[in-house]
């Protein structure tokens, strides 16, 4: 969706940040485990300087333009094995996983086995037991009806779930100057909408998966999560996500 963006074949296409990465480097740091502890960071993360330095940089680098940003909450982790309420619990479950390095990188060093997968293929992997879980807001693990094959969920904030909405940078440099501002205005306006949606809707959501039976369970450790995230795995990104000047960079600007 990226390519066909940039390229002109889409006008434009609503990703997951970790699949628009590829494309520019440094945006990797919106996927560091932990680098987003709450709402507050996301928006933070997602507008202002920080919102404008994104924009920028997908222009110059994938050809794209961000016109907004979707926020659908924190990745929290579903599995048909066991509740996960520490650490320990972790160890060999095995959890489908989007072909993203960092997220594979972090689910490796908490101690599970995680498994690259399609999105496509997750709900029959999950079904036939080729994984035991995934991980993903409340709000798609709802859509998606995984609690027709997951029985339990784990409240999760490694990692918070944003998706650009973009379009490609030509397509937009052939509108006039009125349709240009027209598509800004519109973006900002989802972005608000969506922000809303999400605050209201993840609760509801996460409520609709317990009562199709899905137990939930409260992590007992997160710091220690969240510890080894910082240690062990953002050190092995720095260099790919623009140096660790620039992940200080984006806590200094979250207030951290």
């Amino acid at each position: 969706m990226v390519k066909d963006s940039r390229r002109g074949s889409i006008d434009g296409a609503v990703v997951a940040v970790n699949n628009i990465t590829p494309f520019a480097k440094s945006v990797g740091i919106l996927t560091l485990p932990y680098l987003m502890q709450s709402f507050d960071d996301a928006v933070k993360a997602t507008t202002g300087e920080l919102g404008d330095k994104w924009r920028e940089v997908l222009i110059k680098e994938a050809g794209v333009r961000v016109l907004g940003w979707a926020y659908s909450n924190f990745r929290v982790l579903t599995n048909s094995k066991k509740p996960i309420n520490n650490l320990s619990d972790l160890k060999g479950l095995k959890i489908r996983v989007p072909k993203n390095a960092i997220m594979i990188e972090t689910w490796q060093a908490l101690g599970a086995e995680p498994i690259p997968m399609a999105w496509p293929e997750t709900f029959t992997a999950l079904q036939q037991k080729v994984v035991d879980g995934q991980d993903n807001p409340h709000i798609t693990n709802f859509s998606m009806k995984f609690y027709e094959v997951q029985d339990y969920t784990s409240e999760v904030h490694y990692l918070f779930s944003l998706q650009p909405l973009v379009v490609g940078e030509k397509f937009f440099q052939s509108l006039s100057a009125e349709d240009q501002a027209m598509f800004t205005r519109a973006g900002i306006e989802a972005q608000e909408y969506n922000l809303l949606f999400s605050v209201t809707k993840s609760e509801a959501a996460k409520q609709n998966m317990i009562d199709k039976g899905v137990k939930y369970n409260e992590v007992e450790d997160e710091a220690e999560w969240s510890k080894i995230a910082m240690e062990v795995v953002w050190p092995k990104f720095y260099d790919t996500v623009g140096g660790k000047a620039e992940v200080d960079n984006v806590l200094k600007a979250l207030g951290r």
